[in-house]
């Protein structure tokens, strides 16, 4: 029998610069995030930073596999969202497959 598919996972952490722009994002990515499935794990303050530069945000994003969080990433409705992201402050955002072992 094969194992299933790993899980794909969005990591963000984000410094909030511009309030405003970051109320206008979170209301069009909801569209994306809808539309693919993504499930929040973390969506909260930074906690304990135990290593790195602290960030006042971190979000974790679950999807369904690798390829379709790479597919909300790159979906017309998240770069519509991804418009005002951009202005939002510092962030880091990286997308990756779930450990399949």
């Amino acid at each position: 029998m094969a194992s299933p598919e790993p899980r794909g996972y969005w990591i963000a952490r984000v410094d909030i610069a511009n309030q405003e722009a970051y109320q206008r994002y979170r209301a069009l990515n909801a569209i994306a995030f809808a539309k693919y499935g993504a499930k929040f794990l973390v969506r909260g303050p930074a906690g304990k930073v135990a290593k790195g530069t602290p960030r006042q945000h971190n979000v974790v994003l679950e999807f369904a596999d690798y390829a379709t969080a790479l597919a909300c990433y790159e979906s017309p409705e998240y770069q519509a969202a991804k418009v005002f992201l951009d202005q939002v402050g510092e962030i880091d955002l990286v997308i990756v497959p779930g450990h399949a072992g």
